[in-house]
């Protein structure tokens, strides 16, 4: 498959040499060794005006990034997990204020950390319960344990819950060992990047009676021809899955055991962070987001959902400065405030960023990005696979190189 062309980038109000400028700055990265390899879309009402990719998909095999490249983008799963399960909303089968332990008991009582080491927390009741609105938020009280910032972190971790998963557990087992350990806080209280969209898509199973792969793939990607995009990417689809990556002392050294992982049938479907996608199938998901919910007649979601989905959430209209806790995310705080499954951004002046007001998005650990500008009605993507996604400031700079080339 390839990346097709079919309009002027002109025509679209780009201008080209400025759009060139995104392949020569991440080249540089290729160059000295930060980066092996990338890909990057940039499009306008669903057309694409420039497409760039440089370096390679395996630095070691010498095989070159391509169009058809895989990447891992796991928390870029979760929008994807988040529009599948608002399809169940807008059939009435949840009320975003309903109480997760209405499907999962084992959330029915939660206990909230007070103080003292992860051997012996002291916690209080839940004086709120968990509801559907709070996983979508990440106002849940849940967390990750490779945060490494918290005691609760550190009791996810001793139940083997790291950046991989308990080689036994499966997605009902995992939700309910996270429903026995202690929310960071009150739910409604904090912001917290977290499993919760993990547990959403334990939900999406239990509403509709099947594993979340097959559900997945029915109401989203089929429907939407994304066809690259699985919960792995077997040697015998072929050799398209790119290598992954981890930053040490300024290079890209290979992760070879923890890059296997996507190339066997998961135990675990995670929502928040399980699927392989390709640059093509990403963009054809964006151009969905951005034409309200509806891609080439097909309707996956409706428009005024959407736009629920795409408003700032957050108690107060605040951005994330006010109300996250001091985690690790995929996301800028300031001027960021957070929807219903996608950070938005609700202040320019305070993210100190081009980006319109209104643009929403997320990123996934191997420093891939996505976002979505309706006022503009541009969509975009950068693909790589380095971790963490932290290890340099590429989703800015690829966004201020995106939209400096906008000059209509």
């Amino acid at each position: 498959m390839t990346l097709e062309i079919n309009a002027d980038a002109s025509a679209l109000g780009f201008d080209r040499p400025r759009l060139e400028r995104i392949a020569t700055h991440f080249d540089r990265y290729v160059a000295d060794g930060r980066l092996t390899g990338w890909l990057a879309t940039v499009a306008r009402e669903g057309e694409l005006a420039w497409v760039g990719r440089g370096g390679w998909r395996d630095r070691e095999r010498g095989l070159a990034v391509s169009d058809d490249t895989v990447w891992r983008i796991y928390s870029m799963t979760k929008p994807i997990t988040t529009v599948t399960a608002m399809t169940f909303y807008e059939e009435g089968v949840f009320d975003l204020t309903d109480e997760v332990s209405r499907w999962i008991p084992s959330l029915r009582e939660p206990r909230v950390y007070v103080s003292g080491p992860a051997s012996a927390p002291q916690t209080v009741p839940a004086t709120e319960p968990v509801r559907v609105h709070h996983l979508l938020t990440h106002m849940s009280g849940l967390t990750y344990g490779f945060n490494y910032l918290h005691p609760v972190d550190a009791i996810y971790r001793d139940r083997g819950y790291d950046f991989g998963w308990p080689p036994e557990a499966d997605l009902s087992r995992a939700v309910d060992d996270w429903a026995g350990t202690p929310l960071l806080f009150q739910p409604g209280a904090r912001w917290n990047y977290s499993i919760a969209t993990d547990v959403l898509g334990r939900l999406i199973e239990i509403w509709s009676g099947r594993p979340l792969d097959e559900v997945v793939r029915e109401r989203v990607l089929d429907p939407l021809g994304m066809t690259d995009t699985d919960w792995h990417w077997p040697a015998e689809k072929g050799d398209r899955l790119a290598a992954l990556y981890g930053a040490f002392q300024g290079t890209a050294v290979p992760l070879e055991d923890l890059g296997r992982y996507a190339t066997h049938p998961p135990r675990l479907l995670s929502g928040g962070g399980g699927l392989v996608s390709t640059a093509g199938d990403y963009h054809r998901f964006a151009s969905m987001l951005l034409r309200g919910g509806e891609l080439d007649g097909v309707r996956i979601l409706s428009d005024r959902t959407l736009e629920l989905m795409t408003e700032n959430h957050l108690p107060g209209d605040v951005d994330l400065t006010a109300i996250a806790t001091d985690s690790f995310s995929e996301t800028e705080f300031a001027g960021v405030g957070f929807g219903l499954g996608f950070s938005v951004v609700i202040d320019r002046r305070r993210l100190k960023g081009l980006a319109t007001e209104g643009t929403f998005g997320w990123g996934g650990a191997a420093s891939t990005v996505f976002w979505v500008d309706p006022a503009e009605g541009v969509t975009a993507s950068f693909f790589t696979q380095l971790l963490p996604s932290g290890t340099y400031p590429l989703r800015r700079e690829f966004q201020q190189l995106v939209y400096s080339s906008l000059v209509d």
